[in-house]
């Protein structure tokens, strides 16, 4: 297989060619986005550094819920959207508009993150809708220290 490696051994990137870019979302240094991947940055998007977002993952900062079911008569929604630094995205997870989710963050693969969402530093969120567990991920980033007591 030719072409440079990216982090991890996996191809190099900013960023995957079949990913779709909406608007003008601010992303972090050292961050790696997958194939099929919808980032939509119309409502104001930050991704931080270090960030993996597995394929097909959707980050949406816009809704248009409220306009199609009246007909038009209601505006496209837009709310900002965070993602913290060092956040891990499985594949196929949803986040939607509004959300900010802290650094060293895991979003598990299928995940349906609400509106509006708050999650700590090193939560871990999980399920549809996805529940937020506080301090979840921090076993994750635990385990690729050396034992401090050996």
């Amino acid at each position: 297989m030719g072409g440079s490696e990216g982090h991890g051994g996996l191809p190099a990137n900013p960023y995957h060619p079949h990913a779709w870019f909406v608007g003008e979302p601010a992303i972090g240094e050292g961050c790696w986005i997958g194939a099929f991947c919808v980032v939509d940055g119309s409502g104001g998007l930050t991704i931080g550094r270090g960030c993996n977002l597995s394929a097909g993952t959707q980050i949406y900062t816009h809704s248009t819920v409220a306009r199609c079911v009246s007909e038009g008569a209601s505006p496209i929604e837009r709310r900002e959207t965070r993602i913290g630094d060092h956040v891990y995205i499985g594949a196929n997870a949803v986040v939607l508009m509004g959300s900010d989710i802290g650094d060293h963050s895991v979003i598990a693969a299928g995940a349906v993150v609400p509106e509006g969402t708050v999650a700590p530093p090193y939560s871990l969120l999980r399920g549809v809708p996805a529940r937020v567990v506080p301090d979840g991920a921090r076993k994750f980033a635990e385990a690729a220290r050396p034992d401090a007591t050996a």
